[in-house]
């Protein structure tokens, strides 16, 4: 991870980079890394789905029982990141996993599995990062998305200079492209959600202000990391 390269000092610091239209918690308040753009964990549905979720809970009624799938963050480093934002962020922290998986949940592979077995409709609902069910609608596939109520993980994909860089004035225009306002439009042609508030969503997300991030501790989700794996493999296997 960047905070796992920055702790280890092999991030060059780039204090001179414009971050006007990002958010500060966006970037590292040091400026050795900074987010491109937003890719969000949401839910997905299949059209036949017996219910239209709105809330993480909603995963966990008995409508849902044995149709929800999810990326296991023993495979998936997004995965990872929605699990420790979820049971750092809801009232029931590891329970609610729990809560998923007595109810059935199916946490195996990436992504792409979740779409493929919601699309498929071999499962009704699941967890999955926005652009692969928004892009698929737009092609015909029977799925819809839906960004919780309570709020929704993101990874940033961030873009950083390594310490040991040979041209670091080339790196840097490289960095100044991707935060501009041309390079955060070209984020967003590519159906994600770019990292500046003054460049617009592309087609099939909703309005910007109705999407709610929750907060996320990278170097404590570093810290942490086989712990939380351990813990997880644990609460899903019961």
């Amino acid at each position: 991870t960047m905070e796992g390269l920055k702790k280890e000092g092999r991030l060059l610091a780039y204090p001179e980079a414009d971050v006007s239209g990002i958010d500060a918690v966006l970037y590292d308040k040091d400026k050795t890394y900074f987010s491109t753009k937003l890719i969000t964990t949401g839910i997905v549905y299949n059209t036949k789905a017996p219910f239209v979720p709105a809330s993480w809970e909603d995963l966990t009624k008995p409508e849902a029982k044995g149709l929800v799938a999810m990326p296991s963050p023993l495979t998936s480093g997004a995965a990872m990141i929605h699990t420790v934002t979820l049971t750092g962020n809801l009232p029931q922290g590891w329970d609610y996993y729990d809560a998923l998986a007595r109810n059935g949940a199916q946490a195996s592979g990436g992504n792409g599995d979740v779409l493929k077995a919601v699309s498929g409709g071999d499962k009704l609902f699941g967890m999955i990062v926005d652009y692969m069910p928004i892009r698929e609608k737009a092609k015909g596939a029977p799925v819809e998305f839906v960004f919780p109520r309570e709020g929704v993980s993101a990874v940033t994909e961030p873009v950083a200079i390594l310490s040991t860089a040979k041209n670091p004035d080339a790196a840097k225009a490289f960095v100044d492209f991707l935060l501009s306002k041309d390079g955060q439009q070209a984020a967003a042609k590519m159906g994600y959600i770019p990292a500046r508030a003054d460049i617009a969503l592309p087609a099939g997300y909703p309005d910007r202000s109705s999407i709610k991030v929750l907060g996320y501790d990278a170097a404590a989700a570093l810290a942490n990391d086989a712990a939380n794996k351990e813990k997880f493999g644990a609460v899903m296997s019961q």
